[in-house]
């Protein structure tokens, strides 16, 4: 089986926007369902339904993958599911450390849909010296000062940062110099890196303020609304000038 180190995924010298690249994952999250349920055909309407996104969106990101459908049938699902893995190039094995074995590097390690979508858990990696040889989903935590060793054994060009934000930038530099060139970083940091190197960013706290700030908008929102009606319910009639 191919390693992530020797194969990239075509999608930027096929041209393919990066705003296309990003809802990929989730039109094949939807179509992997659909598969499950042994559905063979779908409308564009009822994927991108199921996707979150308008259909004509998804039609115009499926013609950069030189898939039309059929009309009066809609899209073979089990074809699309091939197509959109290999553009993402999950249909070979993409090796993946995990750095920072807290509760959060713990949660990843033991989420299950690694595996299934072409990733495999090659390594466990934390400072603690204590943490060094406790498995963890059935893998022993390797100490950091292992770390450019495993990944030059491993051919890791995919690292995943979960260390306290002090910590972050240091492994990121060390995950570098070591040959990985993508970091899935949920350091609550952001990271410095070179050109040529892609950082995906997931920090659970923004995603909640941003939440809470829709909460605050529509409490408002209602707050307003219960202050412009009258004492029976009904809007207060304009009073004169």
């Amino acid at each position: 089986m191919a390693t992530g180190r020797n194969h990239r995924p075509a999608t930027r010298s096929r041209g393919i926007p990066e705003a296309t690249v990003a809802r990929l994952p989730l039109y094949l999250r939807a179509l992997t369902a659909l598969s499950e349920r042994s559905v063979p055909t779908v409308s564009s309407e009822e994927l991108a339904a199921a996707a979150g996104v308008n259909s004509a969106k998804l039609r115009k990101d499926f013609s950069y993958l030189g898939s039309y459908g059929t009309r009066g049938v809609g899209y073979d699902v089990e074809y699309l599911v091939y197509q959109i893995s290999r553009e993402l190039g999950l249909t070979q094995d993409w090796p993946v450390v995990i750095v920072g074995i807290g509760n959060l590097g713990a949660a990843l390690a033991n989420y299950g849909g690694f595996a299934s979508r072409g990733f495999r858990v090659a390594a466990l990696i934390d400072a603690d010296p204590a943490m060094a040889g406790r498995p963890v989903a059935g893998i022993p935590v390797q100490h950091t000062d292992e770390l450019e060793k495993i990944i030059t054994d491993n051919g890791v060009s995919i690292g995943v940062i979960s260390t306290p934000a002090g910590a972050a930038q240091q492994v990121c530099e060390r995950l570098i110099a070591a040959g990985v060139t993508s970091i899935l970083n949920f350091a609550p940091t952001v990271l410095n890196v070179p050109d040529g190197v892609d950082v995906r960013k997931v920090d659970l706290s923004i995603e909640l303020q941003i939440l809470a700030f829709h909460e605050q908008r529509k409490s408002g929102e209602d707050s307003e609304g219960t202050a412009r009606k009258g004492p029976d319910g009904d809007m207060p009639a304009v009073m004169p000038a």
